[in-house]
Parts: C-alpha cells; sequence; structure tokens
C-alpha cells in the first residue's frame, strides 16, 4: 500500500471505517516529492529521536521511522489509531501515544518516551501539524527549546512568512518577533494545496527552526524584551512612543518613554512594527536597564 497515492489511503481509512473529520484538520500530504522534502529539512538520520505530532494515517511517520532510530507520535483522533497500528506495525522503533500535543508535560513526555533531556540528549519534531493550533503549538515547542535540536513543521504560507518575515514588511509582528528571539527562522519550501488529500483551501509552506542556546541580542531579561515587543505591536496604528505610553504592560510616563527612546537611538514617529529585535533590545534595555526582573 502507498500512502501517498489518494485512492490507497482512501481505501486504508475506508477499511478501519473513517470519514475525513474537518473538526481536526485533516489534510494529509500525499505528495512524495514535498514528503520527501520536509524529511530531508529536518536532516532526520539514524541518530536521530524523532517527536511528531498529528501522523494522521502516518504517510509521514513511515518516512520518519524509516530513518531515525525513535519516533513517537501524538495523535488526537482515537479513529486514527487503529490506521496507525496497522501502518506502523513494520517499524518497531515508533509509538503512538493518543494524547492532545498542546496538554502535554513536554519534558516529561519526551523524557519517557525518547530519553530526552535537556543536558543529555534533544529531539528533533518534524510534523505536518493541524493548522488550527499552529501558533499555540510553536509557542509551547519554542517554551521548551532546550529540549529540542530543531523543529520542522508543515504549516500555512501565510504563518511561513509571518515567522521569517523581515521589519517593515507586512508579515512582520509580535509573532515573528517571539519566532526570531528564540530561533533561527527558514522556510524550505511552498508546497501547493494540490499536494494534500483532500485538498485545504490554502497553500503550505515547510518552516525549518533551529532553536538558539542564547538570545540573539542584549536584553536585560526575555520579560522586559517581550514586554516591549507586545506593547510596540499591540496598536499599530499609533506611533511607538504613543504605542509604549499607553501600553497596559508597560508602567512607563510619556516623558520616560521618550527618554529611553532617545538613548536607544530610535525615533518615537516610527511605527512599532519597523522595530527590529536590536531595537526593540535596546529599548527594552533602555526602559528596565540591567536589573529588570525576570
Amino acid at each position: 500500500m502507498d500512502l501517498t497515492k489518494p485512492s490507497d489511503l482512501s481505501r486504508l481509512l475506508k477499511a478501519h471505517g473513517l470519514h475525513l473529520t474537518k473538526r481536526l484538520g485533516q489534510n494529509f500530504l500525499t505528495d512524495r516529492t514535498h514528503l520527501l522534502r520536509v524529511v530531508e529539512t529536518a536532516s532526520v538520520s539514524a541518530m536521530d529521536a524523532v517527536f511528531e505530532i498529528g501522523p494522521g494515517a502516518g504517510t509521514l511517520t513511515v518516512e520518519l521511522a524509516s530513518r531515525a532510530a525513535r519516533v513517537v507520535s501524538v495523535e488526537l483522533d482515537r479513529g486514527l489509531l487503529p490506521v496507525l497500528a496497522d501502518v506502523l506495525a513494520p517499524f518497531p522503533n515508533t509509538t503512538v501515544v493518543h494524547a492532545d500535543a498542546l496538554r502535554l508535560d513536554l519534558p516529561a513526555f519526551l523524557n519517557e518516551h525518547l530519553g530526552i533531556l535537556s543536558d543529555t540528549a534533544r529531539a528533533k519534531v518534524v510534523a505536518n501539524i493541524p493548522y488550527n493550533i499552529t501558533s499555540p503549538l510553536l509557542t509551547r515547542l519554542l517554551d521548551n527549546k532546550s529540549l529540542l535540536t530543531s523543529i520542522t513543521l508543515m504549516v500555512q504560507k501565510e504563518v511561513a512568512r509571518r515567522l521569517a518575515a523581515a521589519p517593515g514588511s507586512d508579515e512582520y509582528g509580535s509573532f515573528s518577533v517571539f519566532a526570531q528571539f528564540h530561533a533561527v527562522v527558514s522556510v524550505a519550501g511552498i508546497v501547493p494545496r494540490g499536494a494534500f488529500f483532500p485538498p485545504p483551501k490554502v497553500d503550505s509552506a515547510i518552516v525549518h527552526l533551529i532553536p538558539r542556546a542564547a538570545p540573539p541580542v542584549d536584553v536585560p531579561s526575555e520579560d522586559a524584551f517581550f514586554r516591549v515587543s507586545r506593547a510596540a505591536f499591540g496598536q499599530r496604528r499609533k506611533t511607538l512612543a504613543n504605542a509604549l505610553t499607553n501600553a497596559e504592560s508597560l508602567p512607563f510616563e510619556r516623558e520616560t518613554v521618550a527618554a529611553a527612546l532617545a538613548a536607544a537611538g530610535v525615533d518615537g514617529q516610527r511605527r512599532g512594527e519597523t522595530l527590529s529585535l536590536d531595537e526593540i533590545a535596546a529599548v527594552s534595555r533602555a526602559l528596565f536597564g540591567a536589573d529588570a526582573a525576570t
């Protein structure tokens, strides 16, 4: 059975009495060229422990299992568990867990199933994820980045552009800053909607993130940096001076904000979405100093 053929995939699902469920964002990648690009982007090898979210019918899981030392996959749809047991029977190096990836205690889970501890080993995340959980899932992954070597995800094309966006572009925002602060972000390629079964309404992209061991800019604390970032992007139509003064996350008066912007060499008449990570860091240093609480 070739799961990259929609006819074979459809027969497999029907054999298990399954119908596709839009609620769970099920769009299965069936184009082998793009499937292999995901695996190759992640550089999966026989030394790797891989964490997969949303394996679906196991198309990507099979490719991962044929290359990696160990694969653990988390699937929310209980109905797909018999399908995965069938498809993955030839691969004893795989484990499928019925769970919600957004509710996992990730350090405990990776330690239990892959033996992952931040000071001894790390996992690679490789997944064609349900698009409706992209932001919260990626946030959770990056919050646990010390456990991960890399994160390779299939996401909506627009989300990939946001993650990799440059300052001043239409796609650049607080999510761009968050991702680029925690990881080196790149887009490995665009995947057309026709590469999936059934085809979604939007094109997709493969995004690759390599977690940073240390912040890319000098900050008084991560908390201070992201408070300034949220304030700068929270009121996009306002000038930076007004946005920082009126932000609920910042307790500073207008005079203090003006002095901090001047010290950072940033024009207060600019919009927040034009600020680079270096400039956000400079403003956070000027506002909070070296003794900011984390």
